[in-house]
C-alpha cells in the first residue's frame, strides 16, 4: 500500500473493476441517486448529465447546459444505461442495486449484471424525472478535474482540511 493510504483516516475502497474513462468519467452514488458524467458519442465537446433516483427509478438526461437527451423519452437512454454499466464496474452489482433499492432477488449465482439492473428498472416504467441536479454533479465533476491539473504533492490542500487530523498537537 502506498504510504498515504496506510496514513489515511479515510477508508479507501478500491474500485471493483478498473474502467475507462472516456466514455462516463464521473459516476456517483449520492444524493439519493446515481448519477455521473457520460460523453456524447457524436460531439466531443458534450457530455450528458444523467441519474437515476433511489427507489423509484426515475430518470433525468441532459447535456452540461441543460438542454433534454434526444433518447430519454419515456425510457432509458444510451447514456444512463452507460452509467449503470460504469457503476457496477466501479461499485460492483450488488451495491449498485442496493443503493438503487433494486430486488434482484436471486438472479444467478453470481448476481445481477448491468443489463438485469436495468431491465428490472425499466420494467417498473420509471417516470422521467427533472434534470435540477444537473448543475450540482456537473460542478462537482469540474472539481474533481482540477485536481488532476495539481502537481503531485504529500502537503495538505486546503480545500480537504474537514479530514479529522492523524495526530494530537501537544
Amino acid at each position: 500500500m502506498p504510504v498515504w493510504e496506510l496514513s489515511s483516516t479515510a477508508r479507501v475502497v478500491p474500485p471493483a473493476r478498473p474502467r475507462k474513462l472516456a466514455k462516463v468519467p464521473f459516476v456517483e452514488l449520492a444524493d439519493g441517486r446515481l448519477q455521473g458524467v457520460v460523453s456524447s458519442g457524436s460531439d466531443a465537446g458534450r457530455v450528458y448529465v444523467s441519474s437515476i433516483a433511489t427507489g423509484t427509478y426515475a430518470f433525468a438526461c441532459s447535456t452540461n447546459n441543460n438542454r433534454p437527451c434526444g433518447g430519454a423519452r419515456g425510457t432509458f437512454c444510451n447514456h444512463i444505461r452507460a452509467l449503470v454499466g460504469e457503476a457496477v464496474l466501479q461499485y460492483g452489482a450488488e451495491r449498485v442495486a442496493r443503493y438503487l433499492k433494486a430486488d434482484t432477488g436471486e438472479a444467478s449465482d453470481t448476481g445481477p449484471d448491468a443489463h438485469q439492473l436495468v431491465a428490472l428498472m425499466t420494467a417498473t416504467r420509471p417516470q422521467q424525472g427533472d434534470t435540477s441536479a444537473a448543475a450540482p454533479v456537473f460542478s462537482r465533476f469540474l472539481r474533481h478535474l482540477a485536481y488532476l491539473e495539481l502537481e503531485p504533492t504529500t502537503a495538505p490542500l486546503p480545500e480537504m482540511q474537514w479530514f479529522p487530523p492523524t495526530r494530537t498537537a501537544a
